[in-house]
C-alpha cells in the first residue's frame, strides 16, 4: 500500500489567512500553457464555471466561465464526501471522535423502528470512511447509484439507512455507496451535538476564513454527508492548501498530518477512470504523478498534487447527466505549467 506522497506540516510560508492574486510571474512556457488550458476550456468544456491553480498562498491563474464570478457558490457534489472526511479528521485531532474500530450500532440504534439485523455490531467507524460497510447497494461503473434517489426519497435518512440489509460476504470490501458517508454526517451530530454544517463553521471553515457557503440538510435535520455543501471556487482552493500543508492554517494546526496521510492513501482496488480510494478521497495518477481529488458530478474537483506543491481546482454545472472530466486538462497543459512555474 503505497501513499500519494508524505504530507507534512509546511515551512511558515506557506500558513496563509488568505489567497494573493500577485504571485511571482511565471515563465513564458507556464504563461502560455496557463492561456493554452483556458482556450481549451472554452472551445471543448461549455459547462465549466471555474479554474484556479494555486501554490502556497498565491494564485497562479483564475478563471471564470459562463457568467460566474469569485464570489460565487459551487455545488460541490459528492466532493462533499472529501470534505465530510477533513471534518472528521478535525473532530480527531480535537478527540471528539471514538476510536476507529469501535462499533457504532450504540449510538444510532435510536433511529431505528425495529430491532436491528445482528451485522449492525461489526460496523466500525473504519468501514463507513472506507465505504467498506457492506450494505445491500447498487453502484454502476461510473459511480452511479441506483438506490440514492429512494433515498432522497424517504422522510428520513437515517432510519432508511438502518433498515437497510447488510451482506456479510461484503463487510470489509469497497463499493461506493453514499450511505455511508450520509452516516457519518449522523455520526458527528451524535459525537459531538452540532451538526456537520455547525462543527465545520467552528473548527473547519471559520480558521480558514470560509464565510460564504451553504450545506444542504437531510429532511430529519442532520447535514448531508454525500452531497449537499456549496463553496465558492477559491475556498475550495483553501482547503486543498490545508491539505497540501499537512493540515496547518495560518500556524494552527487544524488536523493532523496522519489524518491526511491516510485520507490520501489508496485503500481500495483500482475503479476505472476515478483511482483508488482513501478516507473519502480518490488517488491516482496523471503524466506519472501522483496527487489525491476530491471529485463530484460534473467535474467539481479538489486536486491536491504534493510534488508539485500546488492545488488546482474545477467547478462546472452539477445538473445534468453528461458531462467532460477535466483530468486531461491536467495532464495536457496544467501539470507541464507547474513543471515550468
Amino acid at each position: 500500500m503505497q501513499s500519494i506522497s508524505s504530507i507534512t506540516a509546511p515551512s511558515a510560508k506557506a500558513h496563509t489567512a488568505g489567497l494573493h492574486c500577485t504571485p511571482p510571474a511565471p515563465s513564458k512556457e507556464a504563461a502560455s500553457l496557463f492561456r493554452a488550458a483556458d482556450e481549451e476550456i472554452i472551445q471543448r468544456f461549455p459547462k465549466m464555471h471555474s479554474f484556479i491553480v494555486a501554490r502556497q498562498d498565491a494564485v497562479l491563474t483564475e478563471r471564470y466561465y459562463n457568467g460566474f464570478e469569485s464570489n460565487d457558490l459551487h455545488d460541490l457534489r459528492s466532493a462533499t464526501k472529501s470534505i465530510l472526511s477533513l471534518l472528521l479528521g478535525v473532530a480527531s485531532y480535537r478527540g471528539d471522535l471514538p476510536q476507529l474500530d469501535e462499533p457504532i450500532a450504540a449510538h444510532l440504534r435510536k433511529y431505528a423502528d425495529r430491532t436491528l439485523d445482528p451485522l449492525w455490531e461489526q460496523l466500525t467507524l473504519r468501514h463507513l470512511l472506507t465505504m467498506t460497510s457492506g450494505f445491500h447497494w447498487k453502484t454502476g461503473v461510473k459511480m452511479g447509484e441506483a438506490l440514492i434517489h429512494r433515498l432522497h426519497q424517504s422522510r428520513n435518512w437515517t432510519k432508511y439507512i438502518m433498515h437497510l440489509p447488510i451482506e456479510q460476504h461484503k463487510i470489509g470490501t469497497f463499493q461506493y455507496c453514499s450511505v455511508d458517508s450520509h452516516l457519518l454526517s449522523v455520526l458527528l451530530t451524535e459525537w459531538t451535538g452540532l451538526s456537520a454544517a455547525e462543527y465545520a463553521g467552528k473548527y473547519l471553515f471559520g480558521p480558514l476564513g470560509i464565510e460564504n457557503v451553504s450545506w444542504s440538510a437531510s429532511p430529519e435535520g442532520h447535514s448531508m454527508g454525500h452531497i449537499g455543501l456549496h463553496l465558492t471556487a477559491r475556498d475550495m482552493a483553501k482547503i486543498g492548501l490545508l491539505c497540501l500543508q499537512g493540515g496547518v492554517w495560518e500556524h494552527e494546526r487544524l488536523l493532523s498530518a496522519e489524518w491526511l496521510t491516510r485520507s490520501m492513501t489508496p485503500l481500495a482496488p483500482e475503479s476505472p477512470g476515478y483511482g483508488r480510494y482513501g478516507y473519502h478521497w480518490w488517488t491516482t495518477k496523471a503524466n506519472g504523478i501522483p496527487f489525491a481529488y476530491a471529485h463530484g458530478h460534473g467535474g467539481q474537483q479538489i486536486n491536491v498534487i504534493p510534488s508539485l506543491d500546488a492545488v488546482v481546482v474545477f467547478t462546472a454545472a452539477s445538473d445534468l447527466n453528461r458531462w467532460k472530466n477535466p483530468r486531461p486538462l491536467l495532464e495536457k497543459f496544467i501539470m507541464p505549467a507547474l513543471k515550468h512555474s
